[in-house]
């Protein structure tokens, strides 16, 4: 269909594995410390803390209990900065409306807002929201825009 094609279900390499989480629960289970279990996984004690006290503590922590909430914490689709800032979107969708490219309007945005992170986005996230995210809602939005601008006659679908 084209496109952007959705990243595999992988997690960088700074996530905890499923190994890991394994390893944190045998060393529970012995008594070691946080800082014992991090030197033995070459993490930081914080680190193994964190996910401890995140799963439940040292009484309920089960590996695979907590593989698969780290899984669903970061789970996609999250709200797109032109979703979250009504602005930036009615902007990008006024010069989308007058033919500019997303590269044309990342730039022109960086150019007019210098020092504003809020009105900066990336002509990769523009593509994202007319090309592949939620099908397409930005385009449709432009669309259903352009036709009533036409008085309703134009065929854009």
């Amino acid at each position: 269909m084209g496109g952007i094609r959705p990243k595999a279900g992988c997690r960088p390499e700074r996530c905890l594995t499923l190994a890991e989480r394994e390893e944190i629960s045998r060393g529970i289970a012995r008594g070691r410390s946080a800082r014992a279990i991090g030197r033995s996984l070459g993490r930081s004690h914080t680190t193994i803390s964190r996910e401890i006290n995140r799963c439940g503590g040292r009484r309920r922590y089960r590996a695979h209990t907590a593989e698969r909430a780290a899984w669903r914490r970061a789970r996609r689709p999250r709200l797109t900065k032109l979703e979250l800032c009504p602005e930036l979107r009615e902007l990008v969708i006024e010069r989308l409306g007058q033919d500019h490219s997303p590269q044309q309007i990342s730039g022109w945005l960086r150019f007019s807002y210098p020092d504003n992170d809020e009105m900066q986005v990336s002509h990769e996230t523009i593509y994202r929201a007319l090309y592949v995210q939620a099908r397409g809602s930005l385009r449709r939005e432009l669309t259903r825009r352009r036709s009533m601008e036409d008085g309703g006659l134009s065929t854009d679908r």
